[in-house]
């Protein structure tokens, strides 16, 4: 099928070619004719098959030009990034249209943003917390809502926005219609269906979990962490094709720990990426990454929802994933768009887990590397890798008592000294004696 076939617009047919967008994604094709039809939706499919323009297609198509200030589509997604990276897809679908769209998030100016919905707007994508905030202010009026997506839903959950959620779905109009979109649904996810919507239509064009097939999958099995930043400086050094790697890491101290390390030998090349970086920060990063200045971006899975980087050549997750949901999305960040694309992971021991879970979920196993032959194995463990004692004292430890003689042994001559306590006070044969009291004698009274 192509773009023609559907039930489009000229002017969101030629934006599409202005884009080389010539034939819709499985997800893209099954959705429209339902979403057009007003039901309920709730769409799963695989990250990086374009559930973005999914929505956004029939959305668009069915919006006619209006001059009110109430926003009519409503869009929630869990981060900043994924708010700007809609924005920018709803821009370039419109240029042929009259739509106004506003972006909002946290980490700025709330006042420029309170502005922005004073001038007026048709759809409003936004994070849930700011979202909250901009309606307490009476600024934000939600009335005229007509429809509410919900992107990448279970991440929205999993950062915990259900009670954001909750309370927008009661001031919001009930009668609209619901889009859910995402990559995996979970019992959380469910529940939130059952409660809030009625007579959802689920759309999933591919197995929960199911990997994408056109990514090659591997597995490096190293002993610490100290070993894994040398892997990833050889794998750097001797493969020139590692033009745009991601690299994951667990925790934002680590995110810049590893930054620090490998951009000294990479100046230049290497960025970083998490949620205690500035608003401008992130912005830039990101686009130094998609521009090619960066080779490498270190980040958190904060980027490994939503945001659609194109030509990813290799994903690393130099700590594996925690779920093997998130290990799954880390990985559709590269081999979109129908290209190839090389997840490699590098595992120790404790982490071996995780790599049995993600093999689990995807019903197959990751081919497991040797590694190579000049890679540097470190013997130092980070303190988090030593492993710790059961005691604060390691009691069977041998002693360090120089000529220790054991329990018993001859006292110091100082400590042979006897303390009688002073002259009359110590009888020899009774021990010590109670000081005998003293009789005062009073002086006798004279009359005169």
């Amino acid at each position: 099928m192509i773009f023609e076939e559907l039930n489009l617009s000229s002017s969101l047919l030629k934006a599409l070619a202005d884009q080389e967008f010539v034939n819709p994604t499985p997800i893209q094709e099954k959705a429209f004719p339902v979403v057009m039809s007003g039901k309920d939706v709730i769409g799963i499919a695989q990250t990086g098959t374009g559930k973005t323009l999914a929505y956004l297609l029939p959305i668009l198509r069915q919006l006619t030009y209006s001059n009110q200030k109430d926003p009519r589509i409503l869009i929630l997604v869990p981060t900043r990034e994924l708010v700007i990276q809609v924005v920018e897809e709803i821009n370039k679908l419109t240029t042929y249209m009259t739509v106004r769209v506003v972006g909002v998030y946290g980490g700025t100016n709330i006042n420029n943003q309170k502005q922005l919905l004073f001038d007026g707007l048709d759809i409003l994508v936004a994070t849930p917390g700011r979202l909250v905030d901009l309606s307490m202010t009476g600024i934000l009026r939600l009335k005229s809502i007509q429809k509410l997506v919900i992107d990448e839903v279970d991440e929205m959950l999993n950062l915990g926005f259900r009670p954001q959620l909750i309370s927008l779905m009661e001031i919001i109009p009930g009668k609209r219609q619901n889009l859910m979109f995402s990559a995996t649904l979970t019992e959380e996810v469910g529940r939130l269906i059952t409660d809030f919507f009625s007579n959802t239509t689920k759309i999933e064009v591919a197995e929960h979990g199911a990997p994408i097939e056109k990514i090659t999958q591997m597995v490096y099995h190293v002993p610490n962490y100290n070993t894994k930043v040398n892997l990833l400086e050889l794998l750097l050094i001797e493969n020139e094709n590692f033009s745009r790697a991601l690299v994951f890491v667990s925790k934002k101290k680590t995110a810049d720990r590893l930054f620090e390390t490998i951009d000294a030998k990479f100046p230049g090349q290497i960025g970083v990426l998490h949620s205690n970086k500035s608003q401008n920060f992130r912005i830039n990063a990101l686009k130094h990454f998609e521009e090619g200045v960066y080779r490498v971006l270190v980040t958190t899975d904060l980027i490994a929802r939503g945001l659609d980087i194109s030509d990813v050549t290799h994903v690393i997750n130099f700590e594996m994933a925690e779920t093997a949901g998130d290990y799954i999305n880390r990985m559709g960040r590269t081999g979109r768009a129908e290209k190839d694309g090389v997840a490699i992971s590098f595992v120790t021991e404790k982490e071996k887990v995780l790599q049995i879970e993600a093999e689990t979920l995807m019903n197959r196993q990751i081919p497991v590397e040797p590694l190579p032959g000049n890679l540097i194995v470190s013997n130092v463990f980070t303190e988090q890798e030593s492993p710790t004692n059961l005691f604060d004292k390691n009691y069977h430890k041998a002693s360090t008592i120089k000529d220790s003689q054991g329990a018993f042994h001859e006292k110091k001559e100082k400590n042979k000294k006897i303390n009688l306590g002073g002259p009359g006070t110590r009888n020899p044969k009774f021990g010590k004696q109670k000081k005998q009291p003293v009789a005062i004698v009073k002086p006798p009274k004279f009359k005169f």
